[in-house]
């Protein structure tokens, strides 16, 4: 299992990437009640593709192994990709 500190540093670090590619008016803040899928998100369906594909990347960077943290069924309702706080809790109680 990976701790809650460094689960949140990984997305902050995908969050930093993918905010270098938009405006300023979109990019995300760095908070857990962030929304990024859904009502009030500001990635568009690129922006959440490049999101998920940096963030597998730097989870598997963390393990030594290919992640695969999104399916189709992660982005309805009661989503982790909903805010970072969920996304972050996601990742630090999947990853082992």
């Amino acid at each position: 299992m990976m701790d809650h500190d460094e689960a949140l540093r990984i997305v902050y670090d995908a969050i930093d990437v993918v905010n270098r590619q938009l405006p300023a008016s979109k990019r995300l803040h760095k908070s857990p009640d962030t929304v990024i899928v859904g009502a009030g998100g500001s990635l568009d369906s690129l922006g959440i593709v490049t999101f998920v594909i940096l963030l597998e990347e730097k989870v598997g960077e963390a393990f030594g192994t290919t992640v695969q943290l999104l399916d189709e069924q992660m982005l309805v309702e009661d989503s982790p990709f909903q805010s970072i706080g969920a996304l972050t809790h996601y990742i630090a109680t999947r990853a082992m």
